[in-house]
Formats: structure tokens, sequence, C-alpha cells
């Protein structure tokens, strides 16, 4: 069988290349259901792009790459397909776009966009085996029980990354692209829990607070979960990003800078009040009573100097913690790392070295902030590929 395009991985960045690639275009998965990890994204509400997206949002080796897709396929261009197919959404906070209703429509308009397209979609199947003769790639398929062999121009990767195995994820896209001459950056679980050996949080556990989370390279202003292993919620997910194994991460439980005032302010109309149930009154009590273990906050406001109120004040602000570890790509949201893109196009995602060769989506080094991001950067990668393969036809 001979087709124009093959596109492995039926994702969002896959299906959205198939939107734009033009006919000819097939595009497999070994899952039963197309785009997993839409339909379970943002408690299956589907954050699907943000509004505030720019470059400053992405990592990778390089800083620059992501800016052409991105700015040819922006977050409004996404905003209004969504609009134009008629599914409600709503900003929750700081840009992040989710739907009305269930993440599955974002799934459905990606499908009908594709069938508009002429492309077709193959689940329930595998790839056996690949090759290239100088010209063509040729694939080897188990579709639903038969083997197939197709003939392609182009071959797109966007199988993703390793994040969230238990859905089927693997490094299938970086074992191809390293066969074709291509190098990977190295890949490391993003936007995770940190953990801690001692388990020192488990009486925490279901506590949030918001908090400023910081490290040597930069901060996020965003809440703060406890858990049985660690920490996690959107400011720990954000600088898992930036972390490292042996480095301390800091929180400021006070971000807003009002706290010292605070206290001032109380201990002029309340000395007789006990300290932690003031401190209570401005962070959740559980969490007063685990960091009076390391910080006294005996005596009432009454007793306490300014002095000593400021060194309290600074003790919440710069809790310093060294996570011994991360929970892993089990829930990792996003692998950081992938194919460098030092072989890529960014103005097509093409490979450099093999012409007819794409990748798009978290399989590249590309890797977006926690809120919408990733999703927006699959949107713009796979317009950009299959507008690149359509134009090349």
């Amino acid at each position: 069988m001979q087709i124009t395009t093959l596109i492995l991985g039926a994702g969002a960045a896959g299906m959205m290349c198939a939107a734009h690639a033009g006919p000819g275009t097939v595009v497999i998965d070994h899952a039963k259901r197309p785009g997993e990890k839409i339909r379970i994204s943002g408690g299956g509400r589907c954050n699907f792009t943000n509004m505030y997206t720019e470059p400053a949002n992405f990592l990778g080796q390089n800083r620059h790459f992501h800016k052409s897709a991105l700015a040819r396929y922006t977050q409004w261009d996404f905003i209004d397909l969504v609009a134009r197919n008629g599914i409600a959404y709503h900003e929750k906070t700081l840009g992040q776009l989710f739907c009305d209703g269930k993440s599955t429509q974002i799934i459905e308009m990606l499908r009908a966009e594709m069938a508009q397209a002429g492309a077709d979609l193959w689940l329930d199947c595998t790839l056996a085996d690949l090759g290239h003769d100088g010209t063509h790639f040729t694939a080897t398929l188990d579709h639903a029980g038969t083997r197939k062999t197709v003939t392609a121009e182009n071959l797109v990767l966007a199988t993703g990354g390793k994040s969230i195995p238990k859905m089927g994820a693997t490094g299938l896209a970086y074992d191809i692209a390293r066969r074709f001459g291509h190098d990977i950056t190295e890949t490391r679980p993003a936007l995770v829990p940190l953990t801690f050996s001692d388990q020192r949080f488990a009486p925490l556990s279901g506590t949030a607070a918001p908090a400023r989370v910081s490290n040597a390279r930069t901060g996020f202003d965003e809440a703060v979960l406890f858990t049985h292993r660690g920490l996690s919620g959107p400011a720990i997910l954000q600088i898992s990003s930036y972390w490292r194994e042996g480095e301390e991460i800091e929180i400021d439980l006070a971000p807003d800078g009002r706290l010292f005032d605070a206290l001032k302010a109380q201990r002029q109309a309340q000395g007789r009040r006990n300290l932690t149930t003031e401190l209570a009154q401005h962070l959740p009590a559980r969490l007063v009573e685990h960091v009076a273990q390391e910080i006294d906050l005996t005596g009432n406001l009454a007793d306490q100097s300014d002095a000593r109120l400021a060194e309290i004040t600074e003790g919440l602000r710069h809790w310093r913690l060294k996570p011994t570890g991360c929970e892993g790509y089990r829930t990792a949201e996003v692998t950081l790392g992938g194919i460098d893109t030092d072989g890529l196009s960014s103005k097509t995602m093409m490979s450099k070295t093999l012409p007819g060769l794409y990748a798009i989506g978290e399989a590249v080094d590309v890797t977006g902030w926690l809120g919408g991001y990733n999703f927006q950067w699959a949107w713009s990668s796979g317009w950009a590929a299959g507008t690149a393969i359509r134009e090349s036809s």
C-alpha cells in the first residue's frame, strides 16, 4: 500500500498534523482510542491551551527553536478552531482554558478535522518494522490482527515521550530518530511531584497552601500540596522541570509579603493570643503545627519582639528543603528533553539530514510549563509539519 504520509501516534500533535497534511495520510496508534492524554487532561475537561503562551514558557537546549511554530500557529488560532466547532470553554486561572464539557469534545473535533482532510486513522495498530530505501519509508504494521506493508514519502514521529507508561508511553520516537542519525538530549520526568525518603509530610497529606516555590534558576507562585510521599501541587510541578537531584528548593509560605505587618498589628490588638493560633489565621493549622517542629513558635504574641517576629516571618518565607527524588514517569505529565532540535528545521519540523522525516510534539526537546502550554506546542508543531507536508506535495 502506497501513501503520502505515515504519522506514528494519534495524540494531540499527530492528529493536528494529520488534519493539515493533505490527502494520502494515515495515522496509526497502538491504543484502541485516539487522544488518551487529551481525554484525561484537566480532570476530564482538557486544559487545551493558555492565553498567555509565549516562548519564555518553554524549556529546551535551544531556547529559540520553538519560536517559529508558536508564532505561526498561535493559541488564538486554536481558540478560534475550538469556537468554530461550538465547544464552550472558560478560563480557570492564569490564562488556562478548559472545556465547559468533556475533553472528548476536543478529540471529536480533531477527528472531524482529520476526516475532512481525508486522513485515515488506524487504531489497535503497532509498528513491527521500519526502513528507508533512500527515497521512501517502508513500514510493516500489525493492524487488528492483519499484517500490512505501507510505503510512505513522509514519516512523522508523534508518539510522545516516556511519561505515563500505563497508557503505553515508550521511547519509540527516540529509537527511530537515533536509527536515522538524530541525537537525543537527556530525558527525565517533568511536571512531576517531588518525594522525600523520610515521608516527613505524611501527617500533612491533603493540606494545601499558596506559596512561591523557587530555586537558583526560577520561581513560581501557585499552590503547594503536601502528600504522603512529599510535595505536589502546581508550584511544585512547575519547579520540578527546573530541579535536579541533590538540589534544594525554597518555599515562601507568605508570598504576599504582609505576614510581618499582620503579626505586629495583632500583637497590638490581641497580644494575649497564642502565636500558633494567630499563624493559623494565615496558614493551614496542620502546617503551622508541622513548622513549629522546626521554628520555635511558643508563647503569646505579646511575648514576641519585632526582631523575633521578623525571624519567624523569615523562617516561613525561606523554608529550604532538599527533595530526595520525584515520582518518575509514572505520574509525570510530560517528558523533559527528547529529539535534539539542532537536527530539525524550526519552520517545518523536518529532519535536516533525512528529507521526509518529521518530529513533533512531546517527542521533541521542547517542554512547556504546566497550564496548557504543552498542548499548544502539540498544536503548533503539528500544524507546522502538516502544513509543510501539504505544501511540498
